[in-house]
């Protein structure tokens, strides 16, 4: 395999682990590529409504970053029927919408971020997870993040990283910073 070749094939990224940083990570990769000229499109599961600074961070790098958050919110995973039926169905639109948008072959980079809760959720299946490995093009890399990366994903995973928390400052008593922890 020569090295244009290696270097025009995508890859598939997994950050998962109990530790800080996974989301994190993966927008630092995608601020790489975008400093290559790359776009990207990122789909959020989960965060629902929560604000943080890396959101105004990505506005600023439009129209090389797309982001979209819509696969659900965390909070609306209550036991009320309604809202579960919501979620659901948020979930589903969302991974219709990444995948559509993948295939377009308009992204270098693709991060569906959060998408492992979406699964620990029962909102998807590992086997919406291989559907969408299967349908990624050849040149897009994509990243998966989340904690409770299924062990059949991670095998598909070209490169996978554990984050792994040591100690966290909210241990004692350090409650989460605007531009440090959010």
């Amino acid at each position: 395999m020569t090295a244009e070749r290696e270097s025009s094939e995508g890859l598939v990224l997994i950050n998962t682990g109990d530790g800080k940083g996974k989301t994190t990570a993966a927008l630092g990769t995608v601020l790489r590529a975008v400093g290559y000229g790359h776009r990207a499109l990122i789909v959020q599961f989960i965060k629902g409504s929560w604000a943080y600074g890396e959101m105004k961070s990505i506005k600023r790098l439009e129209p090389e970053v797309e982001f979209h958050r819509m696969g659900g919110d965390l909070s609306a995973s209550s036991t009320t029927t309604c809202r579960a039926k919501r979620t659901y169905k948020a979930a589903q639109e969302a991974l219709a919408f990444a995948v559509d948008r993948m295939t377009s072959g308009d992204y270098q980079l693709v991060l569906l971020d959060e998408i492992f809760v979406a699964v620990k959720l029962e909102l998807l299946t590992v086997a919406d997870l291989h559907k969408v490995l299967d349908a990624r093009p050849r040149g897009t890399t994509l990243i998966l993040t989340g904690r409770g990366a299924p062990p059949e994903i991670i095998e598909r995973g070209d490169t996978v990283t554990e984050m792994k928390e040591i100690k966290h400052a909210y241990q004692r008593g350090i409650l989460a910073r605007r531009g440090v922890d959010y």
